[in-house]
């Protein structure tokens, strides 16, 4: 009896010696495959979720459940706080220290991020890519070293710098008695800020300018283009991208910086305190932490809209 084809086909086999696949058995492969590989993807990425929820969205969450209420840090309401709704957000918007300390803070970063550091950081490497190698590292292991120093030495080298009385630059300057920090204290703490913070900005600046084409820069030279010339057409169109990172992370680092608390705690007065440290006061100084989750929350989001605009810009970069 000849039913060679019927049980190949029974068995899912052609005459050619072919496997027929089931079409459903298929399919419910490829599901447990794709399955498979998205658990896989998940317990990837678990710790990662993990952290992101421990440090950032549980710290959002209770910023915003504090911010509505009267909760303080000590007394009858911290034990039993009362909801008050946007009632803390009424109050800070119609406080005046809070605009003092945005206004203190805008100009903190505008003077010694956005100016400072970029300006200093981008003519730093500019001026250094072309000298020799141990000169080079000596300036970026000198910059790099204020970066990397903890905040808290930092902040009594620069005491001990500007001090009234023995103070080094009243020294070098021939002014005893001047007090930096009480005569001057913004202007004390933007220069601060410039010298330590510049030594990101000229290692994002040092590693862009190294995209710029040799050839362009010649070519430019040989055309009779001047320095700014070449940095306008030929430098800048290459490291546009580099910039604006660059002005997003600084400008994200130096608008939540709380090191100048360590040098002036806002003083004299509130002629320092900016938005870091207002926040601070008003927690531990004052015990309204309610209120402070109020502010604390303004100003994240204020800094979710600046990350927006750069990162709108930077799309419109790479779009052109």
């Amino acid at each position: 009896m000849n039913d060679g084809p019927a049980a190949g086909a029974a068995a899912g086999t052609s005459h050619h010696g072919a496997v027929a696949v089931d079409p459903p058995l298929a399919a419910a492969a490829a599901t447990d495959v794709v399955g498979l590989g998205r658990a896989r993807a998940f317990a990837f990425v678990a710790p990662a979720l993990l952290l992101i929820g421990v440090f950032l969205l549980f710290p959002a969450l209770w910023t915003l459940y504090i911010g509505a209420t009267d909760y303080e840090r000590t007394g009858p309401k911290h034990v039993s706080p009362s909801f008050v709704g946007v009632g803390n957000y009424t109050d800070v918007l119609a406080d005046p220290s809070f605009y003092n300390s945005l206004w203190l803070s805008l100009l903190f970063v505008g003077f010694s991020a956005v100016i400072g550091q970029n300006g200093l950081g981008f003519a730093l490497a500019w001026s250094l890519r072309n000298v020799a190698g141990w000169v080079r590292r000596t300036v970026e292991t000198l910059v790099l070293f204020a970066w990397i120093l903890p905040g808290s030495v930092v902040a009594f080298l620069w005491i001990a710098m500007l001090d009234r009385d023995g103070g080094t630059v009243n020294a070098l300057l021939g002014t005893p008695g001047l007090a930096w920090f009480v005569d001057y204290p913004m202007a004390s703490l933007i220069i601060f800020n410039i010298w330590r913070g510049t030594a990101f900005s000229l290692m994002l600046y040092g590693a862009a300018l190294s995209s710029v084409p040799p050839s362009q820069l010649e070519t430019a030279r040989l055309a009779g283009a001047s320095g700014l010339q070449t940095l306008r057409d030929v430098v800048f169109p290459h490291i546009r991208g580099h910039a604006l990172t660059n002005t997003l992370l600084i400008t994200l680092w130096t608008f939540n910086d709380f090191t100048p608390f360590l040098l002036t705690a806002g003083g004299p007065g509130d002629d320092s305190e900016i938005v870091s440290v207002y926040v601070y006061n008003t927690a531990i100084r004052d015990g309204r932490l309610g209120y402070s989750g109020a502010i604390s929350l303004l100003i994240l989001v204020a800094n979710v809209v600046l990350a927006l605009l750069y990162l709108r810009m930077l799309r419109k970069r790479s779009v052109s």
